[in-house]
């Protein structure tokens, strides 16, 4: 109980401190808007779901998706304690773990509220464009994007009696206008070199398949070079080869942001039978592993049935009236992890 008062306290003291800093150093003011997200009514809590111990799927819900879980459902795991090794039930689920934020206007935090913060001057501005892109010239756009850290479940403390759950505070983890890479497609190639293969018209046709899977279930993990219905993954940067809408567009770039977490070895594995007793390095983003709800400008939990969907699942039967000129054009989304981890109970 303690260490979770310390670690709300230490979120609260860090968000008050960037709050007195934008105080300080707010650039374009009245440019950036936001919102703090609601725990209770803008999380998509149902999206943690389905449940399940082994194969067993403890919550039946047909309208959630899901990915292979492992069969047993007893797990053994090595620890460093006597008596040497853990015995568990082998559960899983969807651990809301983090949060992507898309954003025209440089050092804009929409998540935090809606401040800005003079971080740098050099940073591009987001806005449409007319990049020559795949198949020919057409309508683009550019975005820079921010990633917390934001694991909600040890936040609230709920399943505290498990020992399944990452702990730590709300943080910022990742700024893109701090990256010389997001805005430059040739410095992606040094982080992505693959790029040169799959950044072409004949790969991007092939994301039809893709893309149907993603409508249907599950996009599909081999084509790591789709981003389902949203585009393709290369450059994996804030440039959106061809702008449909912003609701699609932040998509995109929210699915090139894990991707990229990982390649950078800054996000880890957390599912399937080999990360059941801890974490294991992923350089390779699995994209049926993440689902993400919006939380802002308007949240999913208005949508009836499913308020979350997979990376690469087209927007078109949640997305109408999701975007509104001047506040509602930047973008941010809680993400979901899957986890199958072994839970035993812990004494607080």
């Amino acid at each position: 109980m303690m260490n979770r008062l310390h670690n709300w306290l230490r979120s609260f003291g860090a968000v008050v401190l960037i709050l007195l800093a934008t105080h300080a150093n707010a650039v374009a003011p009245g440019t950036c808007f936001g919102r703090m997200a609601n725990p209770i009514t803008d999380i998509c809590w149902s999206c943690m779901l389905p449940i399940t111990i082994g194969a067993a799927n403890l919550t039946p819900t047909p309208t959630q998706d899901d990915r292979p879980n492992p069969g047993s459902p007893i797990c053994i795991c090595p620890t460093s304690m006597f008596p040497w090794v853990k015995i568990g039930l082998e559960i899983g689920f969807w651990e809301p773990a983090r949060m992507v934020e898309v954003v025209r206007t440089p050092n804009c935090f929409p998540g935090l509220g809606g401040v800005s913060i003079g971080m740098t001057s050099t940073a591009p501005e987001a806005g449409q464009d007319s990049r020559t892109v795949i198949g020919g010239g057409a309508n683009a756009s550019f975005y820079q994007a921010h990633v917390y850290v934001n694991p909600l479940l040890y936040i609230l403390g709920l399943l505290s009696g498990l020992d399944c759950l990452e702990d730590g505070a709300f943080d910022v983890a990742y700024v893109t206008e701090l990256d010389p890479m997001w805005n430059s497609d040739e410095t992606t190639l040094l982080l992505n070199p693959e790029a040169v293969l799959f950044a072409s018209l004949p790969a991007a046709m092939t994301c039809v398949a893709d893309c149907v899977a993603s409508m249907v279930g599950m996009p599909i993990d081999l084509m790591m070079w789709c981003a389902g219905c949203n585009g393709i993954m290369y450059p994996a940067n804030g440039h959106v080869q061809e702008h449909i809408g912003g609701i699609e567009a932040s998509a995109l770039i929210v699915t090139r942001m894990l991707f990229k977490m990982h390649r950078e070895f800054l996000a880890r594995q957390y599912w399937g039978e080999e990360a059941v007793c801890g974490p294991k390095v992923a350089p390779l983003m699995t994209k049926s592993a993440y689902k993400k709800s919006l939380v802002y400008p308007l949240n999913q939990t208005t949508i009836a049935g499913q308020c979350c969907s997979p990376l690469g699942r087209s927007s078109v039967l949640w997305g109408a009236g999701m975007e509104f000129p001047v506040r509602g054009e930047d973008y941010v989304y809680q993400i979901f992890r899957k986890r199958n981890c072994c839970a035993s109970y812990v004494q607080k």
